[in-house]
């Protein structure tokens, strides 16, 4: 919202006089990884509550549902996305349908996956010659060889080569929670870090080669997104897990909580937010128009009233919301 609302830097400033707005907005970059892994997460601690025939049919359903509101999301948002754009929503979607068979893995054997799939993500970008640098309006382009299928597998927002990694980590640090193995999570993330620090040291040895630019450069956002990029935000987010996870289980969060009425309501938040200040601020002249303290303000009291919302929502059963129609359409 930030990006959206901000209407940027002018002549002879720097991003350092607006820097609650840079700091606050560069948590953002968090965003989407910390989602992705924890629909993993969800997945897990699903399967503990839920056993016996049915279960497999069920997480595909969900899977499928989840694409459908990725695909409604695209027709919401037609100033980001193509009707073939991938984003969060068709990630975790596709991911989710596969459930039946990461939920017969290993933990090993997920962790293997995820490392694999960091390396075919490269490899792919390698073939295609996908640009070192990813536009928005590359993102949603069909035109190219592949079209919707490369922007899915390959060179949209969130594509399944990297961005399923982290799902996959995130279904492991679920059954570590159930487990209790906190520490265990918390030592995947150090590792993920270390592996993103490692190959950023290699671009400090071969500056110059592509390859190695590609498979673990940094760049100011992470389109599209290098092993380092993705092991290092995997990190964070399994460290943040791993932390909250053992405060819960010492000190349960309260349902009325505004963490938690937030969370009951995340994929609501998703469809709202998106639409409201992509597509609805432009015709007010909001659109990238105000000053860095005035975009903080709005973005405050729009949570402030999301909480409100949600607190009263919750007398309701959240009826009507996005997470009440995914349980009605796919259990």
């Amino acid at each position: 919202m930030g990006v959206w609302l901000w209407q940027g830097r002018r002549v002879g400033e720097s991003l350092l006089q607006h820097w609650p707005l840079v700091a606050f907005n560069a948590l953002g970059g968090g965003a989407a990884p910390m989602f992705i892994t924890l629909a993993g997460v969800g997945t897990s601690l699903l399967l503990v509550h839920r056993h016996g025939p049915g279960i497999d049919a069920l997480l595909v359903r969900r899977g499928l549902v989840l694409l459908g509101f990725g695909a409604l999301l695209n027709l919401l948002t037609p100033s980001w996305f193509s009707w073939g754009s991938w984003f969060v929503l068709h990630l975790m979607g596709f991911a989710m349908a596969l459930a039946p068979v990461w939920r017969r893995m290993s933990d090993r054997a997920l962790i293997v996956t995820a490392l694999l799939v960091l390396v075919t993500a490269i490899a792919l970008q390698t073939w295609l010659d996908t640009p070192m640098r990813l536009s928005n309006e590359r993102m949603r382009d069909m035109s190219h060889p592949g079209g919707a299928l490369r922007l899915a597998f390959v060179e949209s927002q969130f594509p399944v080569f990297p961005w399923l990694a982290p799902y996959l980590l995130g279904t492991v640090a679920g059954r570590w929670i159930h487990a209790r193995r906190f520490v265990a999570i918390a030592k995947l993330g150090f590792f993920a870090l270390l592996l993103g620090a490692i190959g950023v040291a290699v671009t400090r040895v071969w500056p110059r080669e592509e390859i190695v630019q590609r498979a673990f450069g940094l760049q100011l956002g992470f389109f599209p997104a290098s092993i380092s990029i993705v092991a290092l935000l995997a990190g964070v987010v399994l460290l943040v897990i791993a932390a909250v996870a053992r405060r819960d289980a010492r000190r349960p969060l309260s349902g009325k909580n505004p963490l938690v009425a937030l969370g009951r309501i995340s994929l609501t938040l998703l469809f709202v937010h998106v639409p409201l200040f992509r597509e609805a601020t432009r015709p007010i002249g909001w659109w990238q128009a105000l000053p860095a303290w005035q975009a903080l303000v709005t973005i405050a009291i729009f949570l402030a009233l999301c909480v409100v919302i949600a607190r009263i929502w919750e007398r309701f059963g959240y009826r009507f919301g996005a997470e009440w129609l995914l349980r009605k359409l796919a259990g």
